[in-house]
């Protein structure tokens, strides 16, 4: 674990226990330096993250300040969402398409014709261990390869979900990115929306509703770019433990985190027992390479072999090579400090 990391999950936990109360002010960056003994810089960028994640907020002249409680279940206020560019797959900028172009020779050299094989329903082992892999280095995330299932991007996975599900409700954001009402609604699956407001679903909603399973976007939800804050998240996983539902994570975009890349998931804060996690390639790479992925809960995966494990993998097994050693070489994670950078 990273020296910001350790700073970071130190004032977290406390936080989260109630050391520091909600409004209360944290410790100044000098004064936790030298209590943790990390340098001032590392620090700095602990207490970066958990503004970001919505733990803390700075306040200019007076430092930082706490902004997380767990009580904080009270009904989100109505707002008017702002909306964005309704395109969530544009050509990432400053793509090293000579990155791809060497890879995809070596992919060509290397795997000959295993790539006129056809795939494991669940994607290829390459592809789902070089992901197990990434996420262990940028989540955290300790994952079994066999949880993993690739597809042709978010709309088929969600379609998988829909199907396991068939008959049953799933409570969605309003508003939601239009695809997962529908392709929810196409298999059946009765989408049943709740109100999102400027720190993430209102309380009421989500206490009131019917549904067992809950389709959430923490990271930066589509088309209203609301990132739920800390609060917001532990009442999703309370939520679930409670009712004994499911949360199907949308991590779709999170790796444009500027400070901690996918920190926080409700994946990683449930341990990955009630909560399914989803992500593509899509808007990191490019939209043509239709790979997405979802991590399925062990009890959960006996079900998924049952209703739908019986379907073909919908990814060309050469776009899965080349995935596979993009993400090995080490060249994607290269490619999105690019991308931040060019985000500021």
């Amino acid at each position: 674990m990273k020296s910001y990391e350790k700073v970071h999950d130190r004032l977290r936990d406390a936080i989260v226990s109630g050391a520091y109360a909600f409004g209360t002010r944290l410790p100044s960056k000098r004064e936790t330096a030298r209590e943790t003994g990390a340098s001032l810089v590392t620090v700095e960028h602990a207490y970066a993250i958990l503004c970001e994640e919505g733990y803390a907020e700075a306040r200019e002249r007076s430092g930082y300040f706490v902004c997380y409680r767990e009580s904080d279940a009270t009904p989100v206020r109505t707002w008017s969402v702002p909306r964005v560019k309704p395109n969530r797959h544009r050509l990432p900028a400053g793509f090293p398409l000579s990155v791809l172009t060497r890879t995809l020779r070596g992919v060509l050299t290397r795997y000959g014709e295993r790539l006129l094989i056809k795939s494991p329903n669940r994607g290829t082992s390459e592809l789902r261990e070089a992901i197990a892999r990434y996420l262990v280095r940028a989540r955290g995330f300790r994952v079994n390869p066999g949880q993993i299932v690739v597809g042709s991007g978010a709309e088929y996975l969600y379609g998988l979900i829909a199907q396991m599900f068939r008959g049953e409700a799933i409570a969605v954001e309003d508003p939601s990115y239009a695809q997962i009402r529908e392709v929810y609604r196409a298999h059946g699956v009765t989408a049943m929306p709740l109100r999102l407001g400027p720190t993430g679903l209102a309380s009421g909603d989500l206490a009131a509703t019917r549904a067992g399973i809950l389709h959430v976007t923490p990271y930066r939800s589509f088309p209203s770019g609301v990132t739920t804050d800390a609060s917001k998240r532990h009442e999703y996983v309370r939520w679930a433990e409670r009712r004994g539902g499911l949360i199907v994570e949308d991590d779709f975009e999170s790796e444009f985190a500027s400070a901690r890349a996918g920190a926080e998931t409700l994946y990683a804060m449930d341990g990955g027992k009630r909560v399914i996690y989803l992500n593509t390639f899509s808007k990191t790479i490019a939209p043509s390479l239709r790979i997405g992925y979802m991590i399925l809960p062990r009890p959960l995966m006996r079900l998924y072999a049952e209703r739908v494990g019986f379907y073909s993998c919908t990814v060309p097994v050469l776009d899965q090579f080349f995935l596979a050693d993009y993400l090995e070489s080490g060249a994607f994670e290269r490619h999105l400090v690019r991308l931040r950078l060019l985000k500021k």
